[in-house]
């Protein structure tokens, strides 16, 4: 098997941990880091897992989804009500948990189809790891 790896450095976001009984449950940002692992059995024409020119269309989703976003889980009783009163002042991106780890499960849900379908499934994805301010990481593996 080939890997290699493609990371996104430095995306500035906040997220909400409502159910946390510290100070992480109150809206607050980070710098992010998105580590994607790609795996093929053959590289392409190149010699190539991917060609990471070929990206941009993950950049683009990740400046449209999470650059400047904040980031709510599912079921936080507060999203709503925020969203309704204040949701014109900055943009919000709502998923089934908004930890490292679940945004790591769901760059992964996203971003694994795409890479599939760009490469005709010849490459998918193996590992992807989140990174809080350089800190903190987690990472989703797929079984």
């Amino acid at each position: 098997m080939f890997t290699c790896k493609k990371i996104y450095r430095d995306i500035p976001f906040a997220h909400r941990q409502h159910l946390h009984a510290g100070h992480c449950s109150l809206i607050h940002g980070h710098n992010w880091t998105i580590i994607l692992t790609f795996t093929s059995s053959e590289t392409d024409a190149n010699g190539f897992v991917v060609d990471f020119g070929e990206l941009k269309y993950l950049k683009a989703w990740i400046d449209e989804h999470l650059d400047h976003a904040c980031l709510f889980n599912e079921s936080d009783s507060e999203k709503d009500p925020l969203l309704q009163q204040y949701g014109s002042l900055f943009k919000a991106y709502v998923l089934p948990n908004c930890s490292c780890e679940g945004l790591a499960q769901h760059i992964y849900e996203v971003f694994d189809p795409l890479i599939r379908a760009q490469t005709a499934g010849r490459v998918w994805i193996t590992e992807v790891e989140i990174e809080e301010d350089s800190k903190n990481s987690a990472a989703y593996r797929p079984k």
